[in-house]
This record gives structure tokens, C-alpha cells and sequence, in this order.
């Protein structure tokens, strides 16, 4: 599809075209998924967000082992890995980091970094409960990373800039909403990994240029453009899918499958809210943020978060769950001893479990678990 090639052409420029905006004075602001970063207000601010989404790279998590040992999560050691190398082009061109701290492992990339580093360093926490008080206190983290932001760019986020920014963000959130829906239909438009190429390159992207291919990408697959698939429908979910950790997604589709909805806590953008246009900014931000999100696995209760697992399953109607999680994350580890239960007594689905450490040694036995599952599917 000419879109999907548009946006692998901007990507693979991108760092370049960053590097020219910081020359002339505008300013990056990487952050790490995990949907709890507002871009809003990086973009009302007239800097660039930019989020830190590569992974699957298992030499970047080893070379975390000289900073931190080895049972911390392995998106997380591949994040400190590659700001501790120097060499990293998106790392080596961010003037902040806003590190949105949602657990011990997150946590480990904002320590490491600010005492092994020169990154500058914004933590805030994320609250584990939908609770009046858990609210405030987000809204509390976003008044405080507004501040930064104003200082750190010399620009006044007014309401007036922050609601053409969320206006910007919400088209985004639209399209994409509109181009996943089409993935409930009998003969998907679009393949699974063409979706989560077009989520993750947003993630890097300049967001106008993103709007304009999500427009006409979507133009092309109402014309019948799109690379469709006929393969055994399957929901891929987990912990997190980074931009380069592929063998999953490539696996499924070698073996027959067609991934056609996702959901991760980390790696994928979510798009199914939008935020309400009117209010005050910062807390319609974190009614869309924090509230009416479909919370990740290490929320308590994760009963929402089970739930949408299974009207995903019932509504794009598949065959099977394949749930795909990061070693050493605990919550999700023990979330796929619970799930499948639920899953199977509300659907009758199967759920098939696999686990990386981005390790080249472990991909054949993942390739033969989901090889396996589908032949088992398809039967």
C-alpha cells in the first residue's frame, strides 16, 4: 500500500528531520509507552514528543546487565541499554524524558538513566486504582509536567493551544479507531502486522504527516487497496510489543493466523477514547488518559481489563488468543494463569502462552508452540 511505504520513508528519515528541528530550536521530548503521557501537551508546548517504542533488540538488553541485573523486565533493560550507549539516535537527541512510573520495572529505566546519564529526567507516578484520590493525583502529575514543559520550552501552554492539540491528537485516535473496526469484517482490509507497523511508526512520526497517511490509508482500503488477509483470526495481547520485536507477529502469519486485534499495555497506541472537547484541559486529558482507558493487566481490580479481552475475542470474532508477554513481568505472568479460565467458560476459546526475553536461542521454540496452536486452531 503507497501509505504504508509514505510512512516507512518518514520513519526512516525521521532522525534526521528531529535532529534539524533541535538545531533550530525546537525541542524533543522522548517518553516511554504505555498510553499515560499526554502528546497534548508536548505539542501545545511546540515541542516534539517522540516516544522511546524500539525493542527487540536483545543486544541492547544484555548491555543493560552492566547496570542493572537481569530479572528487571526486558523491554525495559532494552530501554537502558540504549540510553546508556551513547549511540542511540533517538535517545542521543532528546532535551527531557518524561518517564510516566507504572511499576518497579519502568521505574528501573528512569533510575539508571538519570544516575548513569546526562537525560534529564521527568518521573511522575501512575496510581494502580480508579479512585477519586488516584485521579487528583494523576491530574497533580500533569500539572507538574505542564510546568516543565513551559520551562523547558520558554512557550505558555494556553487552553486555547492545548485544545488544537488535543483536536490534532484526537483525529489521529479517530482514524485509527476507524481503520481497526474495519478488521471486524469477514475479509480484513489490512493484515495484522500492516496495523501495528502503521501504530508503532505513529509513535515516531510527525503527527501531521501521520494524520495525512492514516487518511489516505484509510481512502486506499475503502477502495480495496489493502493487503487482506484470509488466515485463522487470532487476538494477539500482553505485556509489550515494541517497534522491531516481530518474531510473534511473523510467526502467527507463517503459520496460517491473522492477527486481527491487538492489545498490550506497552507498544501499542490506544485509540479506542477520545478526549472529551470540552472542560478544563488537563482534566479532560486525564478523564481520556486515566478514567475511561481500558486499564493494563497490573491495575487492581484487572476485571475491566479481562473484560475487554473478551468483547475484542467476541466482537472481531476469532479462533484463538495467542498472549505474548515480556520475561520477568510479573503481572502478566501471572494474569495468563488466571485468564484462560475466564476465556474459555465465557467463549470456549483457547489461549495459547509465550514469553520472550528477546533471546535468539528461544525463537524456534516459539515458532513451534505457535506452528502447533494453529494447526490446532485450524482443526
Amino acid at each position: 500500500m503507497e501509505s504504508l511505504k509514505k510512512l516507512s520513508s518518514h520513519i526512516e528519515t525521521r532522525p534526521a528531520d528531529l535532529k534539524k528541528a533541535r538545531e533550530q530550536g525546537r525541542k524533543i521530548v522522548g517518553y516511554t509507552p504505555g498510553g499515560y503521557f499526554p502528546e497534548e501537551l508536548a505539542l501545545a508546548a511546540g515541542a516534539i514528543p517522540i516516544c522511546m517504542i524500539r525493542g527487540g533488540d536483545y543486544a541492547a538488553a544484555e548491555h543493560a546487565g552492566d547496570y542493572i541485573c537481569r530479572w528487571i523486565d526486558t523491554f525495559c533493560r532494552a530501554q537502558i541499554g540504549y540510553g546508556t550507549s551513547g549511540k542511540d539516535p533517538y535517545y542521543s537527541i532528546l532535551d527531557l524524558l518524561v518517564i510516566p512510573i507504572t511499576d518497579n520495572h519502568v521505574r528501573s529505566i528512569s533510575d539508571i538513566l538519570d544516575y548513569n546519564t546526562g537525560l534529564e529526567i521527568f518521573p511522575f507516578g501512575v496510581p494502580h486504582m480508579k479512585e477519586h484520590s488516584a485521579f487528583d493525583y494523576y491530574v497533580h502529575g500533569l500539572k507538574r509536567l505542564k510546568s516543565r514543559l513551559e520551562e523547558l520550552t520558554g512557550n505558555e501552554i494556553t487552553d486555547t493551544k492545548l485544545k488544537e492539540a488535543i483536536d490534532l491528537c484526537n483525529q489521529e485516535r479517530e482514524l485509527f479507531k476507524k481503520i481497526s473496526l474495519a478488521r471486524e469484517s469477514e475479509q480484513p482490509p489490512i493484515s495484522g502486522k500492516d496495523f501495528i507497523t502503521l501504530n508503532h511508526g505513529s509513535m515516531l512520526a510527525d503527527k501531521q504527516t501521520m494524520i495525512a497517511i492514516l487518511e489516505s490509508l484509510y481512502s486506499e482500503l475503502q477502495k480495496g487497496a489493502g493487503n487482506s488477509s484470509n488466515g485463522t483470526r487470532v487476538l494477539l495481547t500482553g505485556s509489550t510489543l515494541a517497534m522491531g520485536d516481530n518474531s510473534v507477529i511473523e510467526f502467527i502469519e507463517k503459520s496460517g493466523g491473522n492477527v486481527v486485534i491487538e492489545e498490550f499495555a506497552e507498544g501499542i497506541r490506544p485509540y479506542w477514547e477520545t478526549v472529551q472537547p470540552n472542560g478544563d484541559p488537563i482534566t479532560v486529558l486525564a478523564d481520556c488518559y486515566f478514567t475511561r482507558r481500558v486499564p493494563p493487566a497490573w491495575f487492581r481490580p484487572a476485571t475491566e481489563w479481562r473484560d475487554f479481552l473478551i468483547k475484542l475475542a467476541e466482537d472481531f470474532k476469532v479462533k484463538g488468543v495467542i498472549w505474548y508477554h515480556l520475561m520477568f513481568r510479573e503481572s502478566y505472568k501471572t494474569e495468563s494463569y488466571f485468564f484462560p479460565e475466564q476465556l474459555s467458560k465465557e467463549t470456549g476459546l483457547p489461549m495459547l502462552v509465550v514469553e520472550s526475553d528477546y533471546d535468539p536461542a528461544g525463537i524456534q521454540d516459539m515458532q513451534a508452540h505457535i506452528d502447533v496452536f494453529m494447526q490446532t486452531l485450524r482443526r
